[in-house]
């Protein structure tokens, strides 16, 4: 784990925790769990043995990310963020590993405060849930989507704006347009300039999937 931080009041027992990292007061990194290069992992958060972060993943604080769980580079976990692994839990039935579902999010997507995410969907490439959203089914590339169960309200920019109806983004210096895949796919860029000062084009580890 060479060039780790590790806060004195925080425990990182994996051994598969990539450069640039790190772990703050009260957060626990068990054994097993997989993270990436450049993470922050804030003050009270957990990460399970099964669990696979990718590079420049941000997991604020008191978030809970169980075994079968994989995000990729550059997700956003907003405070209290939680994740599932078992659809239907009970404390006297006892699953083993490939009884558990897993759950998927993609490259760049963000979940606000107080997102829970339902066991065995997929989370699409710079999705957006809001704050309090409850996700029980897949969300589509750049869609955002709040309530519960969340719905999809309207898209977003890789830059994390509201597209207008043309599926543009009008935030300063930006002005990137998509194009719809479809509704269940989500969107595709149209090929124009992204936004002033970010880094497009850049797939780093887990990042490298399809949008």
């Amino acid at each position: 784990m060479t060039g780790v931080f590790v806060h004195p009041q925080g425990l990182c027992e994996s051994a598969e925790v990539g450069a640039g990292t790190r772990v703050w007061a009260f957060a626990h990194v068990l054994a097993g769990a997989v993270v990436g290069r450049d993470c922050n992992i804030c003050d009270g958060a957990y990460v399970e043995g099964g669990a696979v972060l990718g590079d420049n993943v941000t997991v604020k604080n008191q978030v809970l990310v169980f075994a079968g769980v994989t995000c990729e580079d550059d997700v956003f976990l907003g405070p209290n963020v939680v994740f599932t692994n078992d659809l239907r839990p009970r404390a006297a039935v006892k699953r083993g590993p490939e009884d558990l579902l897993p759950t998927l999010v993609r490259r760049g997507a963000t979940l606000g405060a107080g997102t829970v995410v339902v066991c065995g969907t997929t989370i699409g490439t710079y999705a957006f849930a809001a704050a309090g959203a409850v996700v029980t089914r897949d969300v589509p590339a750049h869609a955002f989507v709040a309530g519960n169960p969340a719905r999809r309200k309207g898209w977003v920019c890789q830059c994390g704006e509201r597209l207008d109806a043309e599926l543009r983004c009008r935030c300063r210096g930006c002005g990137t347009g998509y194009r719809l895949v479809s509704e269940h796919a989500g969107l595709e860029s149209a090929g124009a300039v992204g936004c002033t000062g970010f880094v497009g084009g850049v797939v780093r580890g887990l990042g490298s999937g399809p949008a």
